[in-house]
Order: structure tokens, then C-alpha cells, then sequence
């Protein structure tokens, strides 16, 4: 009994630390905002009111759409033409399968997968970030939201979709395929179809995840490799994505 009214006194002290933080936070909101750069020295109230001010509107954009795809890629120009011509047919196909297209609606891959959504007729919204050297929108949106801290919209690409499709890409690229394969290892979000395309690019990688992961060093259990799938043409993909994704 002495338990429960603790814990209830202190989730009532959080909700109340939370509420003025909050009033705050809406009332000093500088224009300029700084960047965080380091562990601050007192809680920034404008601070923790824009991140919830994000959270509260990018979770509003991804519940409208009830069956999407996430597709991640290079933001840069310098990948072989056929990948693009891949991502723009497979979003082209899901997209007339009912899904909307989620991207982080800037450049290369992304732009390529918008623009296979946009001219079949479907959603292609484009969830990005405001940085300092500003990335822009590509042409081929219908919805887009920019977000100022990283991790929120990691939050919003890793909830939106029924299905995540990795084309080739850089540090962030992996990053967020890491991302969902943990939070699926862990059982922090349920199993979904996550689809890494092309061969060439993703092979050593997995061959690393298997010989030094998992062979030599026991990092990993073999189911972990079965998380996700690999495959080389629009027609794989598509077809794997229509047969596993449940919604």
C-alpha cells in the first residue's frame, strides 16, 4: 500500500515538473534556438517543450496513413542509376498496393522513392531534418514536417511503416538499419519485414555480421541473422514485402 501511494506521489511530482516545464517552455521560446552542444547545466524549459511540441506533431502525421513502407538510402547522386530506377519502380508498386511512401524527404534514394509514390497517385510524405547546412525537400511530396532533433524523428521513421527497405547509403543509412534491427532483437517494436537491396553493397557487411559476430566472437544468436532479408531486384522485394508485411 505504502508502495502504490509513493509511486503515485512521484508520478504526480513528474506531471506537475512536466506542466511547468512545459507553460515555460511555450512562454520563452527564443527565436534563435541554440544547439545543444554539451551536458547542460539546468533543464532548458523551451527546450523540452519543442522536443514534445515534435514528437506530439510527427506522431500525428504518421497515424493517418495505415499502411506505409520506409524506405532509407543515400541523400548523394553517386550511386549506380539502376538503384534508383529500383527504388522509384518498388515504391511505384507498393504505393498501388495501398501503402504510402515514408522517406526522409530530401535527395537520392529518397527522391527517388517520392517520386515513384507521387506518380502512381499515392502518399509520399518526407520526414526531415533541420540542419545547419539546410538539406532540402525533394518535388515529389504530399506531406512533409522538418524535424529539429534527431532523435525524434528516428522515433517517427522507426514507428511509421509496416516495412523498412534499405537501399545502399552512408553512415546514416546504417545507422538507422542497426536501429530497427535492435529494437526487433530486443522486442522494443514487433517484427517487421526488413528488406536490404543490393547484393553487392550489403554482402560484406553480413558476411561480417556472420563470421565475427556471430562465429567468432558469439555476439549474436543465428536467429538474429533472419531478422532481416536480403534480395537483388524490384520483383524479390516486392514480392517478399506483399507476402510478410501484416498490419
Amino acid at each position: 500500500m505504502n508502495d502504490d501511494l509513493t509511486r503515485c506521489s512521484s508520478i504526480h511530482d513528474t506531471a506537475e515538473k512536466l506542466a511547468h516545464a512545459v507553460h515555460e517552455g511555450h512562454r520563452t521560446m527564443p527565436e534563435d534556438r541554440p544547439l545543444l552542444v554539451c551536458k547542460p547545466k539546468k533543464i532548458e524549459s523551451w527546450r523540452i517543450f519543442k522536443i514534445m511540441a515534435e514528437f506530439i506533431e510527427g506522431f500525428d502525421i504518421i497515424r493517418r496513413y495505415g499502411l506505409a513502407a520506409t524506405f532509407f538510402g543515400s541523400t548523394r547522386a553517386t550511386l549506380e542509376n539502376d538503384v534508383y530506377k529500383h527504388a522509384t519502380e518498388l515504391a511505384g508498386r507498393l504505393t498501388k498496393k495501398g501503402f504510402a511512401i515514408i522517406t526522409g524527404g530530401s535527395s537520392g534514394v529518397m527522391q527517388a522513392a517520392n517520386k515513384g509514390a507521387f506518380e502512381a497517385g499515392g502518399a509520399s510524405v518526407g520526414l526531415n531534418l533541420n540542419l545547419p547546412m539546410a538539406q532540402t525537400y525533394n518535388h515529389y511530396l504530399t506531406e512533409k514536417f522538418g524535424f529539429d532533433h534527431f532523435f525524434v524523428r528516428k522515433v517517427m521513421l522507426t514507428y511509421a511503416s509496416e516495412v523498412y527497405v534499405y537501399f545502399p547509403g552512408g553512415f546514416g543509412t546504417l545507422d538507422e538499419f542497426f536501429e530497427i534491427v535492435t529494437l526487433v532483437q530486443s522486442k522494443k517494436i514487433r517484427s517487421v519485414p526488413i528488406v536490404l537491396f543490393g547484393r553487392s553493397y550489403w554482402e560484406p557487411l553480413l558476411a561480417y555480421i556472420e563470421n565475427t559476430l556471430y562465429k567468432k566472437l558469439n555476439a549474436i544468436d543465428e536467429s538474429d541473422m533472419k531478422l532481416y532479408t536480403l534480395v537483388d531486384s524490384v520483383d524479390e522485394a516486392y514480392d517478399y514485402i506483399i507476402a510478410n508485411v501484416a498490419c
